[in-house]
C-alpha cells in the first residue's frame, strides 16, 4: 500500500493526554477511574461534553451544564477545576512533533483531526491556543469549527476530502478505540496509541521509513 497522508488526533497522541489528567482528578475527589469518562458517553450525542465539542455550547456554559450530566450520575464535580488539570497535562511529545517533520520531509500530508472546544476568542482543550502547533500540519480540523465530532463518519470523510486522498491512503492515530472503528471502517489504516513510542515504532513500519529523523523543509 502506497500512503500519501497521515491523520493526528492531539490530545493523547501529539499533546499529553487529558483522559491521564481526568483519572488522576477523579482519584483526587475519590470518584472510581472512568466515572466522568463513563457519563461523556452515556450523554452522547446530546450531553454537554458532546456539544461543546461541536461549538454549541461556550466554556461557561459547559461548566454548568457538565456538572449536571455528572450529578445526575451521581457525581460532584468542578469542573472548571477538571479543565485545568487536563490544560496542564496537555503539553507537545517531542518525538511526534518530530515525525510529523519526518512525514512531510518524505512528502507525505499530516493533518491533525481533533475534538475540541472554544472559549471566547481563544481555543481551548487539545488545540493550540498559540497557533504554533498548526503550523506543523497541511490541514487542522477541529470539531468545534466543523460542528461534527469523532467518532461521526462525516468528519473523516472531510478530513480525507481536505487532504486530497482517498482513505485507503491515510492512516490514522488515535488514543480512543471507539474514535478508530468508523475510521477503519471507511478503509484509513488505523493505530491505537497507548504508548506513544509503540505508536510510532507501528506508524514506521507502516511508511517504511524513519520518523526520528531531523525535520527538513515540508515537500
Amino acid at each position: 500500500m502506497s500512503y500519501r497522508a497521515v491523520l493526528f488526533d492531539l490530545g493523547g497522541v501529539v499533546l499529553g493526554s487529558p483522559i491521564h489528567a481526568i483519572h488522576r482528578y477523579e482519584l483526587h475527589i475519590g470518584l472510581e477511574k472512568d466515572s466522568i469518562n463513563r457519563v461523556v458517553a452515556a450523554t452522547a450525542p446530546h450531553g454537554a461534553w458532546s456539544k461543546l465539542e461541536r461549538g454549541e455550547l461556550r466554556m461557561e456554559e459547559f461548566y454548568a451544564a457538565f456538572e449536571a450530566d455528572c450529578r445526575q450520575a451521581g457525581h460532584e464535580i468542578s469542573a472548571s477545576t477538571m479543565f485545568e488539570w487536563m490544560a496542564e497535562e496537555s503539553q507537545p511529545r517531542a518525538a511526534m512533533l518530530t515525525a510529523i517533520g519526518a512525514i512531510r520531509t518524505h512528502g507525505l500530508r499530516a493533518g491533525a483531526l481533533t475534538n475540541n472546544w472554544v472559549t471566547g476568542e481563544d481555543r481551548a482543550g487539545p488545540g493550540d491556543p498559540t497557533g504554533k502547533l498548526r503550523a506543523l500540519f497541511d490541514v487542522f480540523i477541529e470539531s468545534s469549527v466543523e460542528g461534527i465530532r469523532k467518532p461521526d463518519p462525516q468528519i473523516y470523510r472531510l478530513a480525507c476530502q481536505r487532504l486530497g486522498v482517498e482513505p485507503q491512503e491515510a492512516v490514522f492515530l488515535d488514543d480512543i478505540g471507539a474514535n478508530l472503528k468508523p475510521a477503519r471502517e471507511l478503509g484509513l489504516t488505523t493505530i491505537k496509541v497507548e504508548d506513544p513510542a509503540t505508536a510510532l515504532e507501528s506508524l514506521a513500519q507502516i511508511l517504511d521509513f524513519s520518523l526520528d529523523e531531523p525535520a527538513g523543509r515540508p515537500s
